[in-house]
């Protein structure tokens, strides 16, 4: 995604149960002529939890966002799972930043992420339910969270993650990568066929799928 200017607009104390953050509010203004994605929206947001001060090559976890799974603890998937994952892991380290990003359901918004799901009930999986909506497997986009990287002062980072793909566009966008750390997590019996899809479909680099 192509933006005329990227800007932080505003920034806090964040107490959690984890530690003291401060997070950062970040907009992206799309550029004349380049078309939105599946939202629709000319401002795209984001924002970064920053723990500790963060010294050259910080551990960085880049979450999308997740309603039914970050806030009201769906098993359908891992998100939370990963997001405490990443907290546990910046705060033990004494000090990270997790980039949030607001691309529910790979990009494609909170209502058709429903219907998504409402197609998985009837036993698609989540790639065959999005292009049945008539949507990519998956629509986001990690300029933002690169350029916020880079906006606070990191051209090199440790990035929790299991996405290969997700590597290669922060690297594309000048953030390189110089260690992937795993944020596999337990899977639920509920998430297994989700996590299926991940490895063998989208190339996430998951191991055992054994239930607790």
């Amino acid at each position: 995604m192509q933006y005329s200017s990227i800007s932080k607009v505003a920034e806090a104390a964040l107490p959690t149960r984890w530690g003291q953050f401060r997070i950062l509010g970040f907009e992206g203004h799309l550029a004349p002529g380049v078309e939105p994605g599946p939202q629709g929206k000319l401002i795209d947001e984001t924002v970064a939890l920053v723990y500790g001060t963060p010294g050259d090559n910080p551990i960085v976890r880049v979450h999308s966002q997740c309603l039914t799974g970050d806030v009201f603890h769906s098993l359908r998937c891992d998100c939370r799972q990963q997001l405490e994952l990443a907290l546990d892991t910046v705060t033990a380290h004494g000090a990270g930043i997790i980039v949030y990003e607001a691309q529910e359901g790979r990009g494609i918004g909170l209502m058709a992420k429903l219907r998504a799901y409402e197609l998985q009930d009837h036993g698609r999986d989540t790639i065959e339910a999005n292009l049945e909506l008539g949507y990519r497997a998956d629509h986001r986009d990690f300029d933002l969270p690169a350029e916020v990287i880079k906006q606070l002062g990191f051209h090199s980072v440790r990035l929790i993650t299991n996405n290969p793909e997700k590597v290669a566009a922060l690297e594309s966008r000048g953030v390189r990568v110089t260690e992937r750390i795993s944020a596999e997590v337990a899977a639920e019996l509920t998430a297994e066929k989700y996590l299926e899809v991940k490895r063998d479909k989208m190339g996430h680099l998951i191991g055992s799928l054994t239930s607790r």
